[in-house]
């Protein structure tokens, strides 16, 4: 998401002149965009701003001047204490402001501007229409917020409630970002499948409902989406994935926890086992669906018992890959004031147990991804001279020796090594390839 908003604000400040710079040197203005779901979110800004810091010093004893910006959610949650601790910066704004940012510059000029407000009306209403040229690979925001307010989570508090855009803002968005070159887009919402935007004919549509339509757009070959929240994986969207093509066989959807004394306590709204059936439905409907999801350890109140129930999701439901952390607080959450904090050592140690059982699994499915063909998107160069990186249908990192003109393309390819975080493969030789 706020890479997606990056690309906004970019756009948004264009008109002014602006450019994005290669190096913080050659910057007049420096925006850190920035999010508040880890803890210490607040010291890494920080830490950063420190760093940036020489650049407008040297820039300002040459007679010039960089304008420092802090933008995201923890501009939003900690603006005040931003422009207090750190007098240099210009100017802290939250992530429904950006469509205001030319006015901001302009202030900045005379005085230092905090901006958190949360307009009623929709910062997409104002944000231009950009050239969007991010690749083949591109992101296009279609929800924004959330209203599940999970006890652990910061997001209702700095992104504002849910809000979806409409059917045809999506769709002309789409087409500028495929005319810019993107063969596959991944559609975000901090709770993506809970969109619901109104199309032309009045009529509310769901997420599966919106995939189907910018399936039909000529040069959409790929589409992806993410964040997903259980309660809202209804059976259009999982039949989505059976019906429709360029919806990759691919999920992300975030359990925490396998207990259900602690999801009831995270106010997830859903049980362990309705998750279970979820996870069922959706392999029945598309059987090579992978999945990955999020994992929170020793949250407030969690016994062995209830992280070995964790530990039997991961055993049940067999994770392509996934994200773990220990609990954090965050200011201003109903988790960050509840009883029976658990003891650091004891949630390092869980996690540690965690993460071996997810990346035996992680290891497992990509060595079973060895000796099949595979259609790989070539999104940009690799690490290694004469190397291309791409991803499979099942968004496994893949790393292939080919050449450059293969970049943008679908190609096939024979998948001959597994590792633990990506694959190595070889390209098919096919005449389609041989004619190109």
């Amino acid at each position: 998401m706020n890479v997606y908003d990056s690309h906004r604000m970019a756009d948004v400040l264009a008109p002014l002149g602006y450019r994005p710079a290669d190096t913080p040197e050659d910057a007049d203005m420096i925006i850190l965009n920035t999010c508040h779901i880890r803890e210490k979110a607040t010291d890494k800004v920080f830490s950063e701003l420190g760093r940036l810091r020489v650049h407008m010093e040297e820039k300002k004893e040459k007679g010039g001047r960089t304008l420092m910006a802090v933008a995201g959610c923890v501009a939003q949650a900690e603006g005040d204490f931003i422009m207090k601790r750190a007098p240099y910066v210009d100017m802290v704004f939250g992530p429904q402001t950006y469509h205001e940012l030319p006015q901001m510059v302009m202030k900045a000029t005379g005085e230092r501007v905090v901006n958190t407000e949360m307009p009623l009306e929709s910062k997409f209403d104002h944000l231009p229409r950009g050239n969007d040229n991010q690749g083949v690979s591109a992101f296009l925001s279609v929800q924004e917020g959330c209203d599940k307010f999970c006890t652990f989570c910061v997001v209702p508090y700095t992104r504002g409630a849910e809000y979806s855009r409409t059917v045809n803002e999506i769709l002309e968005e789409s087409k500028v970002l495929v005319d810019a070159g993107a063969r596959e887009i991944t559609l975000l919402g901090q709770n993506v499948n809970g969109y619901h935007g109104i199309g032309k004919d009045g009529k509310t549509y769901g997420l599966g409902a919106l995939i189907a339509i910018l399936a039909e757009i000529d040069g959409v070959e790929r589409i992806r989406y993410m964040t997903s929240h259980p309660r809202d994986m209804d059976q259009e969207l999982i039949d989505a994935h059976k019906d429709i093509p360029e919806l990759m066989p691919f999920l992300h959807l975030p359990i925490q926890s396998g207990s259900d004394k602690i999801l009831k306590a995270m106010n997830r709204k859903h049980s362990a086992d309705e998750y279970r059936d979820i996870i069922a439905t959706t392999r029945k409907a598309r059987p090579d669906m992978a999945f990955s999801s999020d994992f929170i350890v020793g949250f407030p109140g969690e016994t062995e018992e209830d992280f070995e129930a964790t530990m039997q999701m991961v055993r049940d439901v067999r994770y392509a890959f996934a994200y773990s952390f220990k609990y954090s607080p965050r200011p201003g959450t109903p988790a960050a004031t509840m009883q029976m904090h658990i003891h650091d050592k004891v949630k390092t140690e869980r996690l540690l147990r965690l993460q071996a059982l997810l990346n035996e699994q992680q290891l497992a499915y990509n060595s079973q991804s060895v000796g099949k063909i595979m259609p790989v998107l070539f999104d940009r160069k690799g690490a290694k001279d004469g190397q291309l990186h791409g991803r499979t249908p099942y968004y496994q990192a893949i790393h292939v020796k080919g050449n450059d003109r293969l970049y943008g393309q679908i190609v096939n390819v024979r998948i001959t090594k597994s590792h633990a975080n990506s694959l190595t493969g070889e390209i098919e030789i096919t005449e389609k390839i041989l004619s190109a």
